[in-house]
């Protein structure tokens, strides 16, 4: 059983088998409710929306310079980015001219 299926079964009381159409939505709309909750809870912060286009100031910053060592959620919100632009400029996916320097040294 996952994870989430053993938190459902642990807050949501089986229903006994004569019950009646109105007690049956309930229910269901209990364990909707129930499955909404977990699901939200499981979503994973990677920082700030980008609030603009990455440049190579922008790059060359953390890659190189004073936001080297920040992780990628900090540096983007920093420079108001987001968590996937960091992460692209550093692994090379984006600038790569950028990436090669800095891996260079």
């Amino acid at each position: 059983m996952t994870n989430t299926a053993q938190q459902l079964a642990n807050i949501i009381e089986v229903l006994d088998e004569k019950s009646n159409m109105k007690t049956v939505i309930e229910k269901i709309n209990e364990i909707i409710m129930k499955i909404n909750e977990v699901k939200e809870e499981k979503v994973r912060d990677r920082g700030p929306e980008s609030e603009r286009d990455m440049n190579e100031d922008d790059a060359r910053r953390i890659s190189l310079g004073d936001l080297k060592d920040a992780s990628h959620k900090e540096a983007a919100k920093t420079l108001g980015l987001s968590y996937g632009q960091i992460y692209s400029a550093r692994k090379g996916f984006t600038f790569k001219a950028i990436y090669k320097e800095a891996n260079a040294k």
